[in-house]
């Protein structure tokens, strides 16, 4: 009977737990609802439901490594059948995606809330495809309050593929209500290129928050600001792409102000103020660069966003003169993608900076030997290293050897131009040859298969009449005869061809161009209606005839008389000097500078200063006396008295030593002006 009333008395307070575990469900108030969970365990360590409940309150206060670690111990009665969704959550928010993917496939029954983490699980492991088709089918077989979530995780699917995988989106008619799937339409556009319409989608996205925020009063200021702050980063990004640096770099500055609490924002805008700077500002570069080494980042950004964020810390790296950790980055980079260009390029341009061409050279063979498929790239770097170094012919070599764009123009361009260099004409000629013969070759792939003529392409010919150009102006008109003549056969009516193949057969076969010459057409028929007069009178010409006016009186006679004759122009006097005497002899060195005139003898400066100072305190020199300006009877006084004007004695005709020019040239006067002392106004 004892035993009988333990019993019932234990099963009492089971149920009083389990009555304070509902009632604090009911409130949300999961910290507290651990409390009787963890009694009834006490009282039963098996209970499966209050495994299950323990474990969803873990779940709620953020505790998904205890929950798991609860999952894991109780594993026997806890089966993947029983709570395959909250361990396959907690493997999830643990960021464990491959092992929450394989507990979701490992479920026996596919519930709703598995299909949507199955989604979500898809999606960061970049399945964009999968995910596409899981979504779908939700949307397609629920009805709830929850289709909005579903639509905008769909419209961030398609933003994916846009972008990552530049998959042309389809429209999937989705109405953009909410500011996310403005902003996911918005990304689907800058992954196609449309930047404009994309800013506009942005702008619209921005406006719905703002209205958001004024209608609702649950939402704070802090939430506000994180939205937006995604929202301008985007546009800081689309006027980056427009080339609109400078309105880029004030708007990533002011998202960075705001300290945003996502560290995948503010990786992405550090990430994109470095490739701004480039190889300037680079201190400023490796203060952003610590933002992209935030805790968690790698869990936030897709692989693509990471791999470009460590191909710029590898090239900051090299341009702040870091060698040892831009090769250590790098070569990190390619044991990782071992078939992408990048990181061995950035080795190859470390190596050129330390002045190691030739390592440079055969770093960069060894890998296209090892990947033919990106062999093409690497080649024309290649190029591009021996060009710098001069080796303009070796050069040639390496391009040569990329196959696939040997007949494409620019790269016969480039050769052409590059053999005219070292005057090498006859490979110059070869490269022509080479491209010609492939479309040639191509075309008649392409009759067989069609069983139809085709006529040659405009890059054929054009190839071919550049190739007739270029012989004629090297003087190689034997060789271009067949060019041209194969020219002219594919358009008889080209007289500018045609005239050219005559000039070439008239210094190998005059006969054969006098039969061509017959195809001329005649000169009335290549006549050219022009009005002489509406081509004079317009605007563009040089010289424009007057028009002739109604003549009178005696021009209308003189015109009558004497015909058409020229109005001489009368000829102008040469000015004369002021000073000009025609019976003194001009100068004849007169066009001479002074410093290479026969007769300049130099300045005699400080002449006086010399002669005074010279000898015991007290003495005066000889001529101390031709000093003395009161013995010359015509000196005029030194100064003006106070009132009186100054003036220049008309005595005084001496001209001084430096004035004065050899005989027979012609003496010239300056004049003096006299200065007019003005009165004060005033006074002291």
């Amino acid at each position: 009977k004892m035993a009988a009333a333990g019993g019932a008395g234990a099963g009492a307070a089971v149920a009083a737990l389990w009555s304070e575990v509902n009632r604090c469900g009911q409130n949300g108030d999961f910290s507290r609802a651990l409390k009787p969970v963890n009694k009834i365990l006490q009282i039963n360590k098996e209970d499966v439901t209050a495994l299950q409940c323990k474990v969803v309150c873990l779940i709620q206060n953020g505790n998904f490594k205890e929950a798991l670690s609860v999952i894991n111990t109780h594993s026997k009665v806890l089966t993947n059948d029983v709570i395959a969704f909250e361990k396959a959550y907690c493997e999830y928010r643990l960021n464990r995606i491959e092992n929450a993917l394989k507990t979701i496939q490992s479920a026996s029954q596919q519930t709703d809330k598995l299909k949507e983490l199955y989604g979500q699980v898809l999606y960061r492991l970049e399945r964009y495809d999968d995910c596409l088709a899981a979504y779908r089918d939700l949307i397609r077989n629920s009805q709830d309050e929850y289709e909005e979530e579903r639509k905008t995780n769909l419209s961030a699917v398609v933003a994916a593929q846009s972008t990552w995988e530049k998959v042309m989106p389809e429209d999937l008619g989705l109405r953009e209500s909410t500011y996310e799937l403005c902003y996911n339409s918005a990304c689907a556009l800058i992954g196609q290129g449309k930047l404009n319409e994309a800013m506009k989608k942005l702008q619209k996205a921005e406006g719905k928050i703002m209205v958001r925020s004024e209608e609702s009063f649950d939402v704070t200021e802090e939430d506000i600001e994180a939205e937006l702050a995604i929202i301008h980063g985007q546009m800081a990004y689309i006027m980056q792409l427009q080339g609109r640096t400078e309105d880029a770099l004030q708007l990533y500055n002011q998202i960075i102000k705001l300290k945003p609490t996502d560290v995948g924002l503010l990786a992405v805008i550090a990430n994109n103020i470095i490739t701004i700077n480039k190889d300037q500002n680079v201190f400023d570069s490796k203060k952003k660069v610590k933002l992209t080494n935030a805790e968690g980042v790698e869990h936030k950004l897709s692989k693509k966003q990471l791999q470009a964020i460590e191909f710029n810390k590898a090239l900051l790296a090299m341009y702040t003169n870091q060698a040892d950790q831009c090769r250590k980055l790098s070569a990190s980079l390619q044991s990782q993608s071992p078939e992408h260009l990048l990181p061995v390029l950035i080795q190859a341009a470390q190596l050129c900076r330390e002045k190691q061409h030739a390592k440079a050279v055969a770093l960069l063979q060894d890998f296209a030997d090892q990947h033919p498929a990106n062999a093409a790239e690497i080649k024309l770097t290649m190029a591009q290293l021996k060009i710098a170094q001069g080796s303009v012919t070796k050069a040639c070599m390496i391009l040569r050897s990329i196959e696939e764009l040997q007949h494409k123009p620019g790269m016969v361009s480039a050769l052409v131009t590059m053999y005219s260099h070292e005057e090498d004409i006859d490979s110059a000629i070869e490269v022509f040859t080479q491209a010609i013969q492939w479309y040639q070759q191509f075309q008649a792939r392409t009759n067989y298969c069609c069983c139809v003529f085709q006529p040659k392409s405009p890059v054929h010919l054009s190839l071919i009449r550049e190739a007739a150009n270029f012989k004629l102006k090297h003087g190689r008109k034997k060789e271009a005869i067949s060019d041209l003549e194969e020219l002219w056969k594919q358009n008889p009516k080209d007289v500018h061809t045609l005239a050219q193949l005559i000039s070439a057969y008239s210094l190998v076969d005059p006969e054969k161009a006098k039969v061509l010459s017959k195809h001329l057409p005649s000169s009335d028929t290549m006549s050219l209606k022009v009005d002489v007069d509406a081509l004079e009178n317009s605007h563009g010409a040089t010289y424009i005839r007057k028009k002739a006016g109604k003549l009178t009186g005696d021009s209308q006679q003189k015109e009558q008389g004497q015909g058409d004759v020229k109005k001489k122009k009368k000829k102008k006097k040469g000015k004369l000097p002021k000073n000009y005497d025609p019976k003194v002899t001009p100068d004849p060195e007169r066009w001479l500078p002074m410093r290479e005139r026969s007769y300049y003898r130099g300045r005699k400066k400080g002449k006086k200063k010399d002669q005074v100072g010279k000898g015991t305190q007290g003495s005066t020199t000889a001529g101390s006396s031709d000093l003395d300006a009161s013995r010359t009877a015509s000196s005029p006084p030194t100064s003006p008295r106070p009132g009186s004007a100054a003036a220049v004695s008309a005595t005084s005709n001496v001209i001084p030593p430096r004035h004065q020019k050899p005989a027979g040239a012609p003496a010239t006067k300056k004049k003096q002006q006299q200065k007019k002392k003005k009165g004060s106004k005033g006074g002291w």
